[in-house]
């Protein structure tokens, strides 16, 4: 009997709770791309990722943000924090045609890159 009535309580409780999880939206995907490109094709670098960061933001309600810099002292070094509304938007930029054509047109260019995950501890913006 005990059983039951703890059954019948969990179902109550799951009936009450699943509906507000499913309302709550998804924690943004955050990461950081380090990445080293040829110095000396560094200008043709930063055209295609201008082009790419410009139409992620304005095509892909999922991109939330990208935020790219180059290192003061080693401008070849370029540090991206991505910021995306969940993985399935992240997934879903990185089969886009400008990324494709992004990742096609540096292929030779970039000389290593590192995807780090992110926890997001306090993200915030003013706006232009």
């Amino acid at each position: 009997m005990r059983l039951q009535i703890w059954l019948a309580w969990a179902g109550i409780v799951l009936a009450c709770v699943l509906p507000i999880a499913a309302q709550q939206p998804a924690a943004p995907l955050v990461r950081l791309a380090e990445i080293e490109v040829d110095p000396a094709r560094l200008a043709e670098y930063k055209a295609a990722l201008t082009e790419e960061i410009e139409k992620s933001i304005r095509l892909e309600p999922g991109v939330l943000a990208l935020q790219a810099v180059s290192l003061k002292e080693n401008p070849a070094q370029i540090r991206i924090l991505e910021i995306y509304a969940s993985r399935e938007a992240y997934e879903s930029h990185l089969k886009t045609p400008h990324f494709l054509r992004y990742k096609e047109a540096t292929r030779d260019i970039v000389k290593s890159l590192r995807l780090l995950d992110a926890e997001p501890v306090m993200l915030g913006a003013k706006a232009r």
